[in-house]
């Protein structure tokens, strides 16, 4: 035999397992290969917990690490002869992403045109000008940050509802604290009982394993996550009012109707999935489509509806509002799109390359064996919920269902419950929080977090006893 047949031959048992998996798949878990995968990763996963403190978005580690994990994979089994295997893992984890990154795109886009159409600005204005004190200003912020994230998403309700309690409350460190503790806790909880709330959620719908009307059986335990800790907080809060601020925000032309476009896009989702059985995207690209041509609409009849408007305010002599229509702008929904939160998608892209490559590797199938075997999957979904307030829930969401433990039905609702809340153990474990943390820079900080981490760890319990005793029906079996 060739010298150089064996030196491949020595090199590949150094790092890869002789031995093949039923699906065709080597067994990396106990090789070099593998070994360095997961250090790749770990470091990846340790600069984007520093986000903070480098101020290096979260996406680029996750991007280098997903490339190098799937090189080394491509590596080993072109020298195994099994390339073709490799490629076809690659292109399903890369299709298992696209879904959910079409379906996130078109939310945050539609998300984004409420946005520039004042829409957000306008409840805020509204809020700010009631003047509310200061603990009902606390409650209202938290039950809205419950009510509106199943809709909107708990990042962008909870930058929304931030905005409203540090303009209110410029310059009161201990209450915008609170506030914000307050926020992240209720968007968290609200987006838990929502496919459309949190990246995890949608995750479990796009499976199939959770259909959209199940998700409400959350609401209750999420409302007990809520709720809890937002009555203790609320106690130390000094009831008193502050300032009064006028803040006069109008509409722009379409708003109404683009919040009425993205009710119709969320409901064709849903009928894509529940009545055609086909995946959700199918939808809320469709829905992208609508947006577009009612873009086109606005654009078109833009100049028809400046010389209307410009007659009827100047026979009232509203000068400010004629003097508000010089700077209206074509609405464009491209330039919506390009406004998306990019660093969240190839953070998301990273994320789910990485854990996919390592499930490839055989690391998933251990890690479920350990898990839901050695333990009862009820402690397991739990103990992961605690987890994903130290690592982000995206990863943690997305191992246990490439892992594909055997649960039942209450257990899938639990980890989907678990993951959901348990990010906002801490102000790092979820995207609302590291989010508040650099829109409420100084006011609201890890340390401020921390100091009510057991209360929000009492809500924590308390929901999932919740979950246990009402939805206990569907559990089962299974332990």
């Amino acid at each position: 035999m060739p010298a150089a047949r064996w030196l491949a031959l020595a090199m590949l048992s150094l790092l890869a397992s002789p031995a093949a998996a039923a699906t065709g798949s080597l067994d990396l878990t106990q090789s070099f290969v593998g070994g360095l995968a997961v250090m790749i990763f770990v470091l990846a996963y340790a600069l984007v917990m520093a986000e903070e403190k480098l101020h290096m978005r979260k996406s680029k580690p996750v991007l280098v690490a997903a490339g190098l994990i799937w090189g080394l994979i491509g590596w080993v089994y072109v020298q195994s002869g099994m390339s073709s295997e490799s490629e076809h893992a690659f292109r399903i984890t890369l299709l298992e992403f696209t879904e959910l990154m079409l379906f996130l795109l078109v939310a945050m886009t539609y998300i984004n045109a409420m946005d520039e159409r004042g829409v957000f600005d306008a409840l805020r204005a509204w809020m700010v000008r009631k003047g509310f004190s200061y603990r009902t200003l606390f409650w209202m912020t938290g039950v809205l940050s419950f009510v509106i994230s199943p809709v909107a998403d708990n990042l962008t309700t909870a930058l929304l509802m931030c905005a409203v309690v540090t303009k209110v409350a410029e310059g009161d460190k201990p209450f915008i604290n609170l506030a914000c503790i307050n926020i992240v806790v209720a968007a968290n909880a609200g987006g838990a009982f929502s496919p459309f709330g949190d990246i995890t959620t949608l995750m479990v719908w796009q499976a199939g394993i959770v259909h959209f009307q199940e998700f409400f059986a959350l609401l209750v335990p999420s409302l007990v996550n809520f709720l809890i800790p937002a009555a203790v907080m609320s106690f130390f809060i000094k009831n008193r009012v502050p300032a009064s601020l006028e803040e006069d925000v109008v509409l722009k032309r379409g708003a109404r109707r683009i919040i009425v476009l993205f009710l119709l896009t969320v409901s064709t989702a849903v009928a894509c999935h529940t009545l055609l059985h086909l995946p959700p995207v199918l939808g809320m690209m469709t829905g992208l489509g609508y947006l577009q041509f009612f873009g086109y609409y606005l654009r078109q009849t833009l100049p028809r509806s400046l010389e209307r408007k410009r007659t009827l305010y100047t026979q009232r002599g509203d000068w400010k509002m004629l003097e508000q229509l010089g700077s209206v702008v074509p609405f464009d929904v491209y330039k919506r799109v390009a406004r998306a939160e990019w660093d969240t998608l190839l953070f998301f892209y990273g994320v789910v390359m990485c854990v996919g490559g390592l499930g490839f590797m055989g690391y998933l199938a251990l890690l479920s064996d350990a898990l839901y075997t050695g333990w009862n999957a009820t402690g397991a979904n739990i103990v992961l919920g605690v987890i994903s307030a130290v690592v982000d829930n995206i990863p943690v969401m997305f191992a246990v269902l490439t892992m594909e433990p055997e649960m039942s039905h209450g257990h899938w609702l639990l980890i989907t419950l678990t993951a959901g809340v348990g990010g906002s153990l801490l102000s790092v474990g979820s995207a609302a929080g590291v989010a508040l943390m650099g829109q409420a820079r100084g006011n609201y900080t890890f340390m401020g977090h921390l100091r009510w981490s057991p209360v929000i760890a009492l809500g924590y319990a308390a929901s999932v006893v919740t979950h246990l005793w009402i939805n206990a029906g569907s559990f089962g079996v299974y332990g």
